[in-house]
């Protein structure tokens, strides 16, 4: 691949690790900035090939609707309240709001 000039600096790396809330190094940033810009490169390779005659794929299997059916059922209370830390009666109770 054919070397390009530098798309991000490294204020731009900087910059996207404080958006990504990581917290690199200035040794880091130096090493990652090359690294980035090569992937970027990449992507204008990508952006370069003719798609025009290329339908989109959403998906690469012709599937539809692979769920269940939905049936509707009756709620069992018991396996509903089955995780609850405490009950007063068959209510759930909580600790007051103010």
């Amino acid at each position: 691949m054919k070397k390009t000039k530098q798309l991000l600096s490294e204020n731009d790396v900087s910059h996207l690790a404080e958006l990504a809330r990581l917290d690199l190094t200035a040794k880091d940033i130096i090493l990652l900035q090359p690294q980035l810009n090569e992937i970027l490169d990449y992507f204008k390779m990508i952006n370069e090939v003719d798609t025009k005659d290329v339908s989109p794929t959403y998906h690469i299997f012709n599937l539809t609707n692979v769920l269940r059916d939905d049936i509707p059922e009756t709620p069992l209370p018991e396996k509903l309240l089955r995780n609850v830390p405490k009950m007063k009666g068959r209510y759930i109770k909580a600790p007051k709001m103010v």
